[in-house]
């Protein structure tokens, strides 16, 4: 998909929400479910759809994406690009946290990380060429991180639902 947009949604009961950036109001929630719908939709429909001239609307998204509210993004369908095998990794680490799931940011076949509460303490989703690749960086490299205690792997066999409309609910 290309164009998507991914946003953060506000804590409506204080001054900032959890990155720091002030709660947004109605008519921001509204450019950002323009976008997500579609993220190269022009200026002008955008502000035509939430009463704002093109140029408030051009403001107010430069303002989103300075606060790290959200994102523009293309978002590629790994199969067509050349990735055939994509997994779930559950990681039990030792010790702190952080120096492992920092060690996990930094490696490129790993597309997101979180910490969790629950039976792991991380889980990293992990984009692959192929089972020989995967098989690499999870033996060769998650395992062998420091503070690693246990991984366990579930690999993707049909992918059913990817979204990014969640930040305006």
């Amino acid at each position: 998909m290309v164009g998507d947009v991914a946003s953060r949604s506000a804590d409506p009961k204080g001054s900032r929400n959890g990155n720091g950036t002030p709660p947004l109001d109605a008519v921001s929630l509204a450019i950002i479910e323009q976008l997500q719908e579609d993220g190269r939709r022009p200026y002008a429909a955008i502000g035509k759809a939430v009463g704002l001239s093109e140029a408030a609307v051009r403001q107010r998204v430069q303002k989103l994406l300075d606060q790290g509210v959200m994102q523009i993004v293309a978002v590629t369908d790994p199969l067509t690009v050349g990735f055939r095998r994509q997994a779930m990794v559950g990681i039990n680490a030792e010790g702190d946290l952080d120096p492992v799931a920092e060690a996990l940011t930094a490696m490129p076949e790993v597309e997101y990380v979180v910490m969790t509460a629950g039976s792991f303490d991380l889980l990293a989703e992990v984009v692959c060429e192929d089972d020989d690749q995967l098989l690499d960086v999870i033996n060769k490299r998650i395992r062998t991180l420091p503070g690693v205690r246990s991984t366990e792997s579930f690999v993707y066999l049909k992918l059913k639902k990817q979204t990014y409309m969640w930040g305006t609910r």
